[in-house]
């Protein structure tokens, strides 16, 4: 997505070098548009995974999550910053040598009909990174492609059968054993069950997890669903805005366009949905080829300075609520 208007990620507070595969620090990300300008997707983002979490980055749509997700697979090259993956800087690169870290980063696409093609078999799906990498060959590629049918609970001697044979959640289970295939240590699942049927949603789920603790992944989880992250922090305009744990998120948030997506949420009962009051976000996005100064979200935000502090200077992320939190935010916590 070339987009940078609002996406939520998460993480957990920055973790020890020894104990991260990834470290995003300082990415930027540019487009060029119409006229010699550039669009904003992604604007000075940090993050830090450590082995065998899962960060998600959640947000609504057109808002760079793709976009940070593509830069950090080394999918698309950054306009500056830099993506450290298990101590390598992937932006410094080229060749053998990315092609040898590529090995170990895999993603599951959001599309189950749109990413396996149609002209191969599914056994052939699954063995195409085998065959890339020359991982295996005659029977060994043959046991290799049964063997992670199985794992993501398909029948082994579906091989020779076509991706239009089968259902949405049955394609994503073939998406996934194809990431698998090469044995991955880090998976970019880049909203794996938005076109899913929300019953085949939480099988989905739950394989991954299972998935994860099998074979130690770590994920970075795109998608709509808070509950199915355990750290979040939320980016307005290709800004971090906020960074804590789930439940703090939820119970402590402390800039207010946190609590304006929460408040989005609807509540499964009726009692408690009318009794709410959503907080509102007045005016239009801004457009990333110019964004706003000072803080990109004060010409939306209900508690802005303006004229004054908010739209003068860029607030930085800093400790504010619970443990880790941290807000970048004038009056964090006012709302």
């Amino acid at each position: 997505m070339a987009g940078g208007q609002a996406a939520a990620a998460t993480q957990v507070a920055q973790a020890p070098a020894d104990r991260s595969i990834v470290r995003v620090e300082n990415v930027v990300k540019h487009y060029p548009a119409a006229g010699g300008a550039v669009v904003q997707a992604v604007a000075g983002v940090s993050l830090d995974i450590r082995r065998g979490e899962t960060l998600g980055l959640v947000g609504e749509s057109g808002c760079g999550k793709s976009t940070l997700a593509r830069l950090i697979t080394a999918l698309q090259p950054v306009t500056s910053g830099r993506v450290i993956f298990k101590g390598q800087d992937l932006s410094r690169l080229r060749g053998r040598r990315l092609r040898r870290v590529r090995r170990e980063m895999q993603i599951i696409f959001q599309d189950p009909f749109a990413s396996l093609d149609p002209r191969m078999t599914v056994g052939d799906i699954i063995a195409e990174p085998l065959d890339n990498f020359g991982l295996a060959r005659g029977k060994e590629r043959r046991t290799r492609v049964q063997e992670l049918l199985r794992l993501v609970g398909l029948n082994p001697n579906f091989t020779n059968r076509y991706p239009h044979e089968f259902s949405g959640g049955q394609r994503q289970r073939i998406g996934i054993a194809r990431a698998l295939s090469v044995s991955p240590s880090f998976i970019v699942c880049d909203e794996p069950v938005s076109a899913l049927d929300v019953s085949i949603q939480a099988q989905i789920i739950n394989l991954l997890q299972d998935l994860q603790k099998e074979f130690q992944l770590t994920y970075l989880f795109i998608a709509h669903d808070l509950a199915v992250v355990r750290h979040l922090s939320v980016m307005y305009l290709g800004k971090v805005v906020e960074i804590a744990d789930r439940v703090d998120i939820y119970e402590h948030s402390q800039h207010p366009y946190t609590k304006a997506l929460l408040s989005s949420i609807p509540v499964p009962d009726p009692l408690i949905e009318r009794g709410r009051e959503p907080m509102l976000i007045k005016g239009e996005i801004p457009s990333p080829v110019n964004p706003p100064s000072g803080c990109r979200f004060h010409t939306r935000c209900p508690i802005a300075r303006v004229p004054g502090v908010c739209s003068e200077v860029e607030p930085e992320l800093e400790p504010h609520g619970h443990r880790d939190q941290e807000a970048a935010c004038h009056f964090a916590g006012e709302v």
